[in-house]
């Protein structure tokens, strides 16, 4: 499922227009994309959570010329899936 496609579903099962369905999940996408920034979490109960990792700096590899690079540390986002949303899965 891509974006349209989510915000169609969006639209018809909330019986919302598609530019209000749209506008909604725009404004959740970017309140998870704030709350990560400021290194926040986001926890929807039976869905998931939504969190930021440190990522430590670490020596790599160039695969094409095998040279040992300097990898810088990172933020980067997790998502942890809730119980429900992984026994709706199984």
């Amino acid at each position: 499922m891509n974006k349209t496609e989510l915000i169609e579903h969006i639209s018809t099962k909330a019986d919302l227009s598609k530019a209000d369905a749209g506008r909604a999940l725009e404004a959740f996408i970017g309140a998870v994309k704030t709350t990560l920034k400021k290194k926040g979490t986001v926890t929807l109960v039976g869905f998931g959570t939504f969190a930021v990792s440190e990522r430590a700096a670490r020596s790599g590899r160039n695969p094409r010329t095998g040279e040992t690079i300097k990898i810088k540390k990172a933020r980067v986002p997790k998502f942890r899936p809730g119980k429900a949303l992984k026994d709706a899965v199984n």
